[in-house]
Parts: C-alpha cells; sequence; structure tokens
C-alpha cells in the first residue's frame, strides 16, 4: 500500500479535504483542529460518533492523517494506542476489512518508527505484523480470497522487515527473514517476490556476512541445497532472469548485471552466455549482445569466438566507436601476436575516441597500444620494424602511466618490458615499485624481481627474493615460485636440491589436482594437467642435464599422459639421442618438434646446430633457421652463438664476431626462465 493511500472504508479527497465512511462524509478541518491541540481522544470520539467507527478504525484514520500531513511523530503517538494483540484475538479469516484496518494502522507505525530512524523498533513491529497475519491465516493466505488492499498491506510488510533489519545493523536476522518471507505462503504477486529475490541476492553478494546453508526444515527432498552466498545469490538471480524469459516479470537490467558479476566471480561465464542468448529480440541492442557476449567468450578463453562477435559490433554500419568493445578487441588482440597489428588499430581508435565524459579511459587504451606494439614487434620479419616498435610500445606505457601513476599493471608491463630489452637497471626499479605498490600481495612480482636478479648473476639473492615470495603465497598458487627455486638451484649447481624441489612441487600438484571444487569447470581441469605436464617437462629436463636418461624417459613418459602432443618432449627426446650420438634420430625428433609448434626457438638452434656440422652444402639452411629463431626470440643467446659459428665457417668473419659478441652479452643477462614466461 501506497504511503498516500487511504483505508477502503474511509477516502480522504485531497482537494475537497473530506473523510467518509459507511455513506456519511465529514470535513478534516475539525479533526485537525483537534489534532492540533494534542487532544487525540476527542479527534478520535468524533470520528467514531460521526462515521460510526470502532476505536482500531479511528486511530488508524488519525495516524493517517498525520502521516500525510507529515506530522510523523504525531501519528506515532496516535498509532501507539492500538493494541494489536487485543485485536488480533478478535478477528478472523472472514472479517477481512477488520484485519485490513488493524493491520494498516500497525504498519503505518512501522513506516513512522522508520522515518525517525528507530530501526530496531521498527523491524520487531513489523515482525509482529506477519506474525499476525499467520494467526489469522494460519494456512496460509488462501489464492484468490483475500481482499486487494489486506494483500497488497501484507506484501508491504513482507517486503519491508529485512530492510528494517539492514537498516538496524542486524544481518544475520536480515539474512533469516529473506529465507522466511520466499519460503512461507504470503500470496506475494510476481513483482514483489521479484524484488525481495533480487534484494536478497544483493544482499549476499556484498553483504560481507556468510549466511551458511538454509535450515534443514527449509530443504525439499531431492532440491539442490546451495553450500555458500554465491550459490545461492546465483540461483536467486537465475530464478529472476526465468522469470524474465517468461514474461512474469519486467525486464531490469540490473539483475543482468547482478549476474555477471556474481559469475564471474565463479568463473562461469558459459551459463551468462546461455542467459544472454535466451533473452527476447529488443531487450538488448544487438551490439550490447554482441559485446557482453564476446567478454562472456574472453573470460572462458574462447578469444577467436569473442573476436569475431566484435568485429560484428565495430563494423562501420553498426557501432565502430564504442569504446568498451575497442577497449576489449585491443586487449584480446594484446594476447595474440598474430593479432597483434589488428589490436594496434582498435587501440588507437579507442585512444582517440576517449574524450570528454571517457577521457579518463585514455590511459587503458594507451597501455592497450603499447600492448598490442609490444606484441607485434615479436612476429616483425625486420630487426629495424623490431626496435620501432618496441620503442613506441615503451613511449605508450609511460604515456599510459602518467595518466594512472599507481596502476600497477603499468608498472609491471613497464618492468617486464625493460627486462626483455636487457635494460636491468630499468626493469628492476619497476619491479621493485610494483612490489612497493602492490604490498608483495601479486606473485608475478616477486618473479619478475627473482628473474632481474638471475639475468644479473644475483642467484643467491634472486632464491631469497622467491622464498620470501613463498612465505606470502598460498599453497596452490605456489607451483611457478618452486619450479623457478629448483631452476635456480641448478644455476647454483646444486642439481639434488633442484629435484626434492621438483618432487615437492609434483606432490602438490597432484594433490591439487584430484581436489574437485563444487563448481570446478572443464576449463579448470585443463589448467590442473598443464601444471602437472610443467612439472614432469621440468624434471626430465633436469635429468637430460644430468645424462640420467632412464630417469628423462620415465618423466616424458607421465609428461605426455598429461599432453600427447608436445614439441617440448619431442625435443627432449631429440636431446636425448644427441647425447647418445644418435644424431639422425635427434635430427628428426627435433624437426618433429617444430612441426608440432611452428614458433618453439629450441628446436629450430638445435636443427641448425646440427645442419652446421653437416657440411657447406647446409650452411643456408642452419642461417635460415637460426635467423628463425632468432626472428622469434632475439635474446636467444644460443642462436646467437650456433649463428656466428656458421658465418665463421661460411667466411663471414665480420658477422661472426658481431653474433658472438652478442651471444656473450646475452649470456651474461640471461635468467634461469624466460621473461616471456611471466607475460
Amino acid at each position: 500500500m501506497a504511503d498516500d493511500e487511504t483505508p477502503s472504508q474511509t477516502q480522504e479527497s485531497s482537494t475537497a479535504r473530506e473523510f467518509s465512511a459507511n455513506g456519511t462524509s465529514m470535513s478534516t478541518s475539525d479533526v485537525e483542529a483537534k489534532l492540533d491541540k494534542g487532544n487525540i481522544e476527542e479527534a478520535e470520539s468524533s470520528l467514531r460518533e460521526r462515521l460510526s467507527l470502532n476505536s482500531e478504525e479511528a486511530r488508524t484514520l488519525l495516524g493517517r492523517l498525520e502521516y500525510q500531513r507529515g506530522n510523523v511523530e504525531a501519528a506515532l503517538r496516535v498509532l501507539d494506542g492500538i493494541d494489536l494483540q487485543a485485536a488480533i484475538q478478535k478477528l478472523q479469516p472472514s472479517s477481512q476489512q477488520a484485519a485490513r484496518l488493524v493491520l494498516e494502522g500497525f504498519y503505518l507505525k512501522v513506516k513512522s518508527l522508520q522515518k525517525l530512524g528507530k530501526f530496531a523498533e521498527a523491524a520487531q513491529d513489523c515482525a509482529n505484523i506477519l506474525d499476525a497475519v499467520g494467526r489469522i491465516f494460519p494456512q496460509g493466505i488462501p489464492d484468490a480470497q483475500v481482499e486487494s488492499k489486506l494483500q497488497e498491506m501484507i506484501s508491504k510488510a513482507v517486503e519491508l522487515l529485512p530492510e528494517l533489519l539492514k537498516q538496524a545493523g542486524n544481518y544475520q536476522e536480515a539474512m533469516a527473514a529473506y529465507r522466511r518471507v520466499l519460503l512461507n505462503p504470503w500470496n506475494l504477486d510476481n513483482d514483489c517476490c521479484g524484488r525481495i529475490q533480487k534484494a536478497f541476492a544483493v544482499f549476499l553478494l556484498h553483504s560481507g556476512l556468510e549466511a551458511g546453508p538454509p535450515s534443514l526444515g527449509a530443504q525439499a527432498d531431492g532440491a539442490y541445497v546451495p553450500k555458500n552466498n554465491l550459490e545461492e545469490a546465483i540461483l536467486l538471480l537465475l530464478v529472476l532472469m526465468r522469470k524474465i524469459h517468461h514474461g512474469d516479470i519486467q525486464w531490469d537490467p540490473s539483475v543482468l548485471d547482478h549476474l555477471m558479476y556474481a559469475l564471474s566471480l565463479c568463473s562461469q561465464t558459459p551459463v551468462l552466455s546461455k542467459q544472454l542468448e535466451e533473452l527476447k529480440p529488443g531487450v538488448f541492442h544487438r551490439t550490447e549482445r554482441w559485446n557482453l557476449l564476446a567478454l562472456c567468450c574472453s573470460g572462458v578463453g574462447q578469444n577467436k569466438a569473442a573476436m569475431n562477435l566484435l568485429r560484428k559490433s565495430l563494423h562501420i554500419n553498426e557501432r565502430p566507436n564504442d569504446l568498451t568493445a575497442l577497449l576489449l578487441a585491443a586487449k584480446i588482440c594484446s594476447e595474440d601476436s598474430q593479432l597483434a597489428a589488428e589490436g594496434v588499430g582498435y587501440a588507437q581508435r579507442a585512444v582517440d575516441n576517449a574524450k570528454g565524459v571517457d577521457e579518463h579511459l585514455k590511459g587503458v587504451g594507451l597501455r592497450m597500444l603499447g600492448l598490442c606494439l609490444g606484441k607485434q614487434a615479436k612476429v616483425s620479419s625486420s630487426d629495424f620494424e623490431r626496435s620501432r616498435l618496441q620503442n613506441e610500445a615503451l613511449k605508450c606505457l609511460d604515456s599510459a602511466l602518467s595518466f594512472e601513476q599507481d596502476n600497477p599493471d603499468i608498472i609491471f608491463e613497464l618492468g617486464a618490458h625493460y627486462a626483455e630489452l636487457r635494460n636491468l637497471n630499468a626493469a628492476l626499479r619497476f619491479a621493485k615499485k610494483y612490489i612497493d605498490i602492490t604490498g608483495g600481495s601479486v606473485m608475478k612480482g616477486w618473479r619478475l624481481l627473482a628473474l632481474i636478479l638471475s639475468a644479473q648473476q644475483r642467484f643467491t639473492e634472486a632464491e631469497v627474493v622467491t622464498d620470501a615470495a613463498l612465505d606470502e603465497t598460498g599453497k596452490w598458487e605456489q607451483g611457478p615460485l618452486l619450479r623457478l627455486k629448483a631452476k635456480l638451484k641448478v644455476s647454483q649447481s646444486r642439481p639434488m636440491e633442484a629435484i626434492e624441489t621438483y618432487c615437492y612441487l609434483l606432490a602438490l600438484v597432484q594433490a591439487q589436482r584430484k581436489s574437485s571444487g563444487p563448481m570446478k569447470i572443464d576449463s579448470q581441469v585443463e589448467d590442473d594437467k598443464v601444471k602437472e605436464f610443467e612439472v614432469w617437462y621440468g624434471l626430465a629436463s633436469l635429468y637430460s642435464s644430468l645424462s640420467h636418461w632412464k630417469d628423462v624417459e620415465v618423466c616424458v613418459k607421465k609428461a605426455r599422459a598429461m599432453k600427447q602432443y608436445s614439441a617440448e618432449l619431442v625435443h627432449t627426446e631429440g636431446f636425448m639421442h644427441q647425447e647418445r650420438g644418435e644424431i639422425q634420430e635427434a635430427l628428426a625428433s627435433y624437426i618433429n618438434a617444430s612441426l608440432l609448434d611452428p614458433f618453439y626457438v629450441p628446436s629450430k638452434v638445435r636443427i641448425g646446430a646440427l645442419l652446421s656440422k653437416l657440411g657447406s652444402n647446409s650452411l643456408p639452411v642452419a642461417r635460415t633457421l637460426l635467423s628463425d629463431a632468432l626472428r622469434i626470440e632475439p635474446t636467444n643467446r644460443k642462436a646467437w652463438y650456433h649463428l656466428g659459428m656458421v658465418h665463421k665457417d661460411d667466411g663471414r668473419l665480420a658477422d661472426a664476431i658481431d653474433c658472438l659478441q652478442a651471444a656473450s652479452m646475452l649470456e651474461e643477462s640471461d635468467p634461469v626462465e624466460n621473461f616471456r614466461s611471466i607475460l
């Protein structure tokens, strides 16, 4: 019932200022005069005599009048005279008009208490209203047999109770109240029920209070019971979306917003995609739907599908300058060197369109532009072009930092880019700044710092940093750090300690893979397999360096069970053949590895090195392969060394000297793990 409505038996005209009931009318002026003098009993008596009302009806009417006049405290004094408990004893389900008037008076009292900030009292009285309704209708409110005004008042009280408890700070009671009002048969209409379900879902998502599962009495046999706040909120929002699909309630965009947030927290964006696809045409503009679907696809790594949707959305005949779509497209392209050039175009358009109210996004656009240029540089066909793109990338990232000086992502990316270019002092400065600004809470910052120190041949310090990072990192997230620690031990000629570290890491990864969370999806299962594969491959590489071939074979077999087709494993087998003097078999393995992954540099280097020893006829092929390896990875010291030897054998001494000098310089700044591993 709206606050400006009056009981159905007594009507007030906002223009004539009259009350009418039971076929009789009277002006409000006499009553108002008595109320202004504080004569509540006289005003009540006047109404009862003139309009043939009982005490509760008269008090309700007087309270309504004071409430509408804005005299909330006066309304409360009037309504305090209604004895709810005594009145309820007299009421029967058949006398719904009387029940409505009594409950309406009490509801007005609750609203008055709320306006006065007395939330705890208001919540208690509101709960009393619902208890009274339960006594009047012990079997629940019968469908289509309840007066509409009474049902409307009950619905408002049901909706108000949990809100009052939240305002009073009684959050546990509010949680229980939400469940009570949703589970009991109040005969709520779809709109009211939908509002309560939405409010409860929002409370579950943002209250910071863990509710726990519903009580056993509220659980239906065979029904799914949510295990935590997030699951319960998602279920409520999915119920609301189903009601929207069926036309039971009107479209509410905030429901989808909350569902997007909830599903993104648990990496369940495919569920969101399904909801978007089920929406009726016209609810969203098609470009908005494409953009949201693209966001869902990118959230689960389906970047190809995401880009197809974004290309449609950004077509010249659609919305080519949509800033959000441009930034998302640029971000996806920045993760794939083959799409980097396309991403440069999207990022530049985003920078150009970041004007007016969107100017704060110019820094984001510049960051994406820098990342795309850096990625494009990695596949550049010429040294000059690569150098130009790398410099432009750094300029864009520096410009982005001027817009967002405390953005940790930009600081990290600058550190990583400088590290790749072997500007280790600048890289070290940004790595330390990143750790300071994040408080050491992000693992990749520690990894970058440790790798930079290892590139400076400061292995002991790098290991200290890694140990500090392990102390700050949860057990399940320690894998990359433990792998780095093992490689640092190898660099310090402590292979047995490295093996112990790998074995501990293997046990950790296997335990994590066997533990299945309540919402584990296929991509997470695959991620666990990849983690275990990387450990077995690391052990295989370590045993290869020690010439423990039987152990290598065992590790390769275990790794292949995780990932059947792997350039790394085929390459390791090739190295085994080479060390055993089986050159043709080694060459075949290296070629197979390159066929599996045309961008796998170690196999290209090995093929080039082997071919360079087969005579002068093979030198041009060896030179081509080694040059291609350097195009992909310009800082690979082994590629520079073998290319130098090829030039030497081919009589190009000046080129040989340049290559060998490059190899020597890179060896002095070679990290234990490629800097690209953290990007």
